[in-house]
């Protein structure tokens, strides 16, 4: 009977861990793949292949990222919906010009090169 009486004081201390602030490592971990799913859930939506979804979340885990994505695929698949075109570019690539401006380039260059040759 004295045990559990001296044990109780422990048990209620070690309970209240997180109100001062001292992580569980076990909610931290499941904390962490699931959001490295729901990156991957949202990278397979947005159309993006695996490999951006990891260049773009380098601190995910990769092996979350992968099994949300797998299963958003699966998912998609099933229900036959579509993906949504991302908004935010691939770092490193060129930003997409509309075609006007495209088109108007090349023209504005031949126009000024044949009013410098009169």
């Amino acid at each position: 009977m004295k045990r559990l009486l001296l044990a109780l004081p422990l048990l209620a201390a070690l309970s209240a861990c997180e109100q001062l602030g001292i992580d569980d490592p076990a909610k931290v971990a499941a904390a962490k793949e699931a959001e490295g799913k729901a990156i991957g859930s949202a990278c397979r939506h947005a159309m993006r292949a695996i490999e951006d979804c990891y260049v773009l979340n380098p601190k995910a885990q990769k092996a979350a990222v992968y099994a949300g994505w797998r299963e958003m695929d699966e998912y998609m698949r099933e229900n036959k919906l579509e993906g949504i075109a991302p908004v935010v570019p691939r770092p490193g690539a060129k930003p997409a010009q509309p075609a006007d401006e495209e088109e108007a380039k090349p023209a504005d260059k031949t126009d000024k090169a044949k009013a410098a040759a009169h």
